[in-house]
């Protein structure tokens, strides 16, 4: 396998030189981010240079098939690598502007949407779900036995973003209210509207407000939006957040002419001990008709599109004089609401969620990290994060001004991809 890496000092000196080029071929050309020296932003070059090697290896091994990877702090880009290939069946080199499958990426930019309609008035995260989508007006919750109750308390739209609504996802469990949303295809379904039709009908797996649980609450947002919008999802997120942050290759399917940067999804097989393509260009759904516009885990992004949508929230909502949200609404989005939502009486440890680190609660559509000795890792209190099926992740601090950004297409990453980028970056800071 053909490795590909780019050196700190390399990308530096190309992205002066592209910068130059293209302001002087086309006035037009979207603004490019910032690229800068890592010393003038505090961080030491050589430091940097030992992630090549380290996310080289876990290609050379075949733990990855490629990898783009990418940090910036106080708005300047001091890493942007690319290792390996796009394209298992083909070879292909992955490249900085490859498109990935970004999967639950998606929910931070959906959650978003629906507060941006908040600022303007449009809805109240206290309100009820069933006030904008009416399926959800006759929900019931399952109780013991199989019995079904009604709800103790309404799930508002709050609820749909820090996952405590009652829903589930129906792939992780083997519960009655799993297996009916298994029965009814609900992830299968052909369009959002059939997807909130089939949800509907289905009762809660807990009472709204009771229980932090992973589940299809984003995609129950991504409907809100065009319910209170008027536009498809799609539309939505092109004109009030791609267009403005000119994240031009972010959408739910890949364009035809941009086919050749989108390559194969892996998955590990433990009988042969080997990455095997799951998904392929040729048939996937992100090319052919993709119709379900999923806000959940439905888009496809770069790294460098994601780095423009995260520094915006970085800087308070705002990037390259484009304001996409209020800095308070940002503020509020990622403190941990669980406590707020459960309070004294709560049945869940906002501590100890499942499948989450120590010491991490939960927003409005990330992760929030509020004590970092219990994480286990370097990195700074008041930190937020979420990830991707296919290993994508992305990290926001705050507190040292930092984005860490990492790209892979890979569906049971066995190796410990995000702990290690983390601690590689901060060990390079050096103020």
């Amino acid at each position: 396998m053909q490795l590909k890496t780019f050196s700190g000092r390399q990308v530096l000196r190309a992205a002066a030189f592209l910068g130059a080029a293209l302001t002087l071929v086309s006035t037009a050309a979207a603004d490019n981010l910032s690229y800068g020296s890592p010393e003038s932003v505090g961080m030491s070059s050589e430091r940097l240079e030992r992630i090549a090697p380290v996310l080289n290896q876990y290609v050379d091994d075949g733990e990855l098939v490629g990898v783009v990877s990418m940090i910036a702090r106080r708005g300047e880009i001091v890493h942007f690598d690319a290792y390996g290939d796009i394209n298992q069946q083909t070879g292909q080199d992955v490249e900085q502007d490859s498109i990935f499958r970004i999967y639950s990426m998606t929910k931070p930019i959906t959650t978003l949407a629906v507060m941006m309609l908040y600022e303007e008035g449009k809805l109240l995260l206290t309100d009820p779900v069933e006030k904008y989508l009416p399926a959800f007006r006759n929900v019931r919750v399952a109780g013991p036995g199989g019995a079904l109750v009604a709800p103790e308390r309404p799930m508002t739209v709050q609820m749909l973003m820090t996952h405590t609504s009652g829903l589930t996802y129906g792939v992780f469990g083997d519960t009655m209210v799993d297996r009916q949303y298994r029965d009814a295809n609900v992830m299968a379904a052909p369009d959002l509207d059939t997807f909130i039709e089939r949800l509907g009908q289905i009762p809660l797996q807990y009472q709204p407000g009771t229980r932090f649980h992973y589940s299809v609450s984003t995609d129950v947002l991504g409907a809100l939006v065009e319910a209170v919008s008027g536009m498809t999802l799609g539309e939505f997120f092109e004109t009030r957040i791609f267009e403005p942050l000119q994240m031009q290759d972010t959408f739910f399917q890949v364009p035809q002419e941009k086919l050749n940067r989108f390559g194969t999804n892996h998955s590990y097989n433990p009988q042969s001990g080997q990455l095997e393509i799951a998904d392929n260009p040729a048939n996937s759904n992100f090319v052919n008709r993709m119709t379900f516009e999923s806000g959940g885990g439905g888009l496809l992004s770069t790294a460098e599109d994601y780095m423009r949508f995260a520094q915006m929230v970085l800087n308070g909502g705002e990037l390259d004089g484009a304001r996409i949200i209020g800095n308070k609404t940002l503020e509020y989005m990622t403190q941990n609401h669980l406590p707020g939502i459960f309070g004294d009486q709560g049945a869940h440890d906002p501590q100890t969620l499942p499948g989450f680190v120590n010491g991490t609660g939960f927003g409005l559509g990330f992760a929030v990290v509020e004590d970092q000795t219990a994480a286990g890792g370097v990195g700074s209190d008041g930190e937020y994060y979420w990830g991707g099926a296919a290993g994508t992740i992305f990290w926001i601090d705050p507190v040292e001004d930092l984005i860490g950004i990492v790209m892979i297409q890979h569906m049971n990453v066995r190796v410990p991809l995000r702990a290690t980028f983390k601690a590689l970056t901060y060990a390079a800071i050096t103020d």
